[in-house]
């Protein structure tokens, strides 16, 4: 059994390379690549296409590119069943196949739960094998949508909350995940499988995970439209989890509008995470797609955070300063109502060590973590000091001696729920409060915007959503614009995001040359 264990990853890999044998030809006259949902949910109304067809691309797709890209970690045996299935409601007009994602493949992060033949393993070969209880919440709510669940999106290991030393991307699991559009450059995590698989048409959308960046920084490198939805506006239920206090799961695809019907199927109440049942007052009665304005900068009062950096670097200052500098004038050809120069004027102490995020989430980690280990119906471990053990154990298969476990051991080490947990979320209140809220709210502002993804910890230290967009390229290396706002501004947040998109349409698909 053992010996199973420590060979199943390298059979996952054998079958990523034995997928069905797909003829490209076959598709050359389908222009499959950089479909949009719409683009997909037309041709199955006119009989141009199958979900049969579609997920066969998608598994082509994989099995040309993953040797290269390593985004997918394994692919679900039983896709191609999903896919005769959904084609046959289609034939049979049951209701679901009105759904926007229904027949619709898609990849989600591999610390998402799926009661299925997938493994759910955060990129550890510690949970293979692991048989989890249910589907995790958002899982549920894409089949109840109709969606084809066509694997596993490879992840930074444990959502990096491991190590210091692994770079984004990297897992025990799948291995170094590639940018597709510059190998030399990080593909950013810990979503950065979901990233780059959709930025290299791998899957129709994805799904990945947010605690600090997560979502908004592998959208920023690989092209990619990304939603960090509000805290608790997405179930976490059946997620490999580190904080309930900033955790979130959103979509990552091609377009705002593609990202935005993700969205709308996943929101909503589960009553295996109660704050769903609060923060679903936030969801507009019509769902989200209604947002989707091409005049939705009309009105808008933006905020452009320039004077963000002025403790950091000065070369990535200038070079990111000059990317928004170029949008402006979208803006204001829109109609939105500029404030500029604006400074968060505490962002130095929210993203250094006195911030108390780290010892937060440090603490935060052990309690969850223990909690989801306990529950799964089996598993190779069942605490975090199981998991610190297992590495210790494999740690040439773990390649601990390379990069370490320092974050797991830290956390190992906390003591719980107490002063100190109760001083770092305290302090972290303070900062949220007295800099991006106040920051708003004395301005007015529908949005913050800010080059790439520099505002991620702003925005996660008090659960706010945000949705960047591709905005440029800086030496041939995406850069996206986000947009920013306090809990539950998703709608306005969409239809800026979806306006600027429509005026600017600046997205092209990586060069891929292998």
């Amino acid at each position: 059994m053992e010996l199973l264990r420590i060979l199943s990853p390298f059979l996952s890999q054998l079958l990523l390379i034995l997928l069905p044998q797909v003829s490209f030809a076959e598709f050359n006259t389908l222009p499959l690549k950089e479909a949009t949902l719409a683009d997909l949910q037309l041709g199955f109304k006119q009989n141009t296409l199958t979900s049969r067809q579609l997920v066969e691309f998608y598994l082509g797709q994989i099995q040309r590119l993953n040797p290269h890209l390593n985004a997918v970690t394994e692919v679900n045996p039983d896709a191609l069943y999903e896919a005769d299935k959904a084609d046959h409601e289609r034939r049979a007009k049951a209701p679901v196949s009105n759904s926007m994602l229904h027949g619709i493949p898609i990849l989600l992060k591999d610390n998402i739960a799926t009661k299925d033949k997938l493994n759910t393993t955060a990129g550890s070969f510690a949970l293979l094998g692991s048989i989890v209880p249910r589907d995790s919440g958002v899982a549920t709510k894409l089949r109840k949508a109709g969606a084809i669940i066509l694997g596993k999106a490879s992840m930074t290991e444990w959502a990096a909350f491991k190590s210091n030393n692994a770079p984004n991307g990297w897992s025990a699991r799948g291995g170094q995940g590639v940018n597709p559009y510059n190998s030399s450059v990080t593909p950013c995590g810990s979503s950065s499988g979901s990233g780059i698989a959709v930025a290299a048409n791998m899957a129709a959308v994805t799904l990945g995970t947010d605690t600090s960046g997560s979502i908004l920084c592998p959208s920023s490198f690989n092209a990619a439209v990304g939603i960090r939805p509000t805290v608790g506006l997405t179930s976490r239920a059946g997620v490999v989890p580190i904080s309930s206090r900033q955790d979130t799961i959103g979509p990552i695809c091609r377009t705002v509008t593609d990202a935005v019907h993700v969205l709308d199927a996943i929101a909503g109440i589960d009553h295996d995470d109660i704050a769903t049942i609060e923060t679903s007052k936030y969801i507009p009665k019509g769902g989200y797609a209604q947002f989707l304005k091409r005049d939705g900068l009309k009105g808008k009062r933006i905020g452009i955070a320039r004077g963000f950096f002025d403790f950091g670097d000065a070369l990535f200052l200038l070079k990111h300063l000059s990317n928004i500098s170029r949008h402006i004038l979208i803006f204001r050809q829109g109609g939105a109502v500029l404030v500029d120069h604006l400074k968060i004027t505490n962002a130095l102490e929210i993203f250094g060590n006195s911030s108390g995020e780290r010892t937060a989430l440090e603490i935060e980690f052990k309690i969850y973590l223990n909690a989801y280990l306990k529950e799964l119906v089996s598993s190779p471990v069942r605490s975090l000091a199981d998991v610190i053990a297992f590495n210790n154990k494999n740690s040439k298969l773990e390649k601990i001696k390379e990069y370490g476990q320092d974050i797991l051991t830290s956390s190992q080490a906390t003591k719980g729920i107490g002063n100190e947990w109760k001083a770092a979320v305290s302090n972290l209140g303070r900062l949220s409060k007295n800099g991006f809220e106040k920051l708003m709210k004395k301005n007015k502002l529908d949005a913050l915007v800010t080059a790439g993804e520099i505002v991620s910890s702003v925005l996660a230290i008090g659960g706010f959503p945000g949705i960047i967009v591709p905005a440029g390229y800086e030496d041939g290396v995406p850069i996206g614009i986000c947009f920013g706002g306090l809990r539950g501004a998703e709608p306005k947040l969409i239809e800026i995001a979806y306006a600027f998109e429509q005026a600017t349409k600046i997205r092209n698909p990586p060069p891929l040359n292998f």
